[in-house]
């Protein structure tokens, strides 16, 4: 057996060394085996080639089965690999649609595994367009952790910088881009974190034609802002096209949002708050300061009640306003409901 398999060897080098391809190579060693098996079955026991080649037929038959598995099965594998290659050459990084990577079934396996989301959920956070206003306090936490979820397009848009004082809470941005437009440095922060997504950042101030352009590519509407009339037109707005709105608001210890969608036969939001807070009622987070993770807190509720409305899982703050009290660590519920007389959406549907 020893001196087959030496000659084996020598057959397999020479070739290899005259560059015969590696088909003809393996074709030779199985001339080689069918020559031996075919002496075990002609030859008599005993005979001298019979036993200097192992004695019995039964191992070399034994070693061709396995010689030719292990064929079938790399030429499967090959196989395999020629109908992947060209889907993954073409496939883009960023915002791509279809199916999921490999990478990606591994970055969301923790969504996929639950039942509310699965794989059908996470496939209409890929399919998603979510635009967020504001990249500050409340947009830090919501947009990366709607970057994290998968969602497919993530649009911004702020035209404030960054400043230090910042930095105490709006945690998608860095020290060291302190004085970058804030849209620039959170895309920086959300393509570190997730590749697979597009990103849309917008450097520019939120007026109401801006809005009604900017709203229209997108699936719902994130509103993070810190002053009433920004809140109002926004709210105007997303009536008027119809997308749903997730409204959150926070000052010192206190925040609270709510899923804003008239055409789903909830209130908007001037239908909870028909009257403008008289000035200084209500004080910005520069006038009456903010503890630092409560964005953080109302920010990630936002990303989640995002996650829910796309993928439909549980239940919705569509109709309740959520009120959460850091301080005395109380979070209440309240039902809202859309008012007939409404400037806004009184006459909509």
């Amino acid at each position: 057996m020893i001196l087959v398999l030496a000659m084996a060897g020598a057959l397999w080098g020479i070739g290899a060394l005259m560059k015969v391809p590696a088909a003809m190579r393996f074709a030779m060693l199985a001339l080689l085996w069918a020559a031996v098996v075919g002496l075990h079955v002609a030859l008599p026991d005993g005979h001298p080639l019979r036993m200097a080649t192992g004695g019995a037929p039964q191992g070399w038959v034994a070693l061709g089965l396995l010689a030719g598995l292990a064929m079938v099965y790399r030429a499967g594998l090959r196989r395999l690999r020629a109908r992947a290659a060209p889907a993954a050459a073409q496939a883009p990084i960023g915002g791509q649609s279809g199916a999921f990577r490999a990478a990606e079934l591994d970055r969301y396996a923790r969504h996929i595994m639950l039942r509310e989301i699965g794989g059908p959920g996470q496939k209409k956070l890929k399919d998603s367009k979510v635009l967020v206003i504001g990249a500050g306090g409340l947009g830090s936490p919501a947009l990366l952790y709607l970057a994290g979820a998968g969602v497919g397009l993530l649009g911004f848009v702020d035209d404030d910088a960054v400043d230090g004082s910042n930095l105490q809470r709006q945690i998608i941005h860095a020290d060291q881009r302190i004085g970058m437009p804030k849209v620039f440095s959170a895309e920086i922060a959300l393509r570190a974190l997730n590749p697979f997504i597009e990103v849309r950042p917008y450097n520019r101030r939120l007026d109401e034609d801006t809005a009604r352009a900017l709203f229209a590519d997108y699936d719902l509407i994130l509103d993070g802002t810190d002053n009433f009339d920004t809140r109002y037109m926004v709210n105007r707005v997303a009536v008027e096209l119809g997308k749903p709105l997730i409204s959150g608001a926070i000052t010192q210890w206190e925040g609270q949002l709510s899923l804003f969608d008239p055409g789903q036969g909830g209130p908007c939001y001037e239908c909870v708050f028909p009257t403008r807070p008289a000035p200084g009622m209500v004080p910005t987070c520069a006038e009456a300061g903010v503890a630092a993770p409560l964005p953080g807190v109302i920010g990630a509720m936002m990303a989640m009640e995002a996650v829910k409305h796309i993928t439909h899982a549980g239940e919705g703050l569509r109709g309740r306003l959520m009120i959460h009290d850091a301080l005395y660590a109380e979070t209440r519920v309240i039902g809202v409901t859309r008012r007939a007389d409404c400037p806004v959406c009184g006459t909509k549907g």
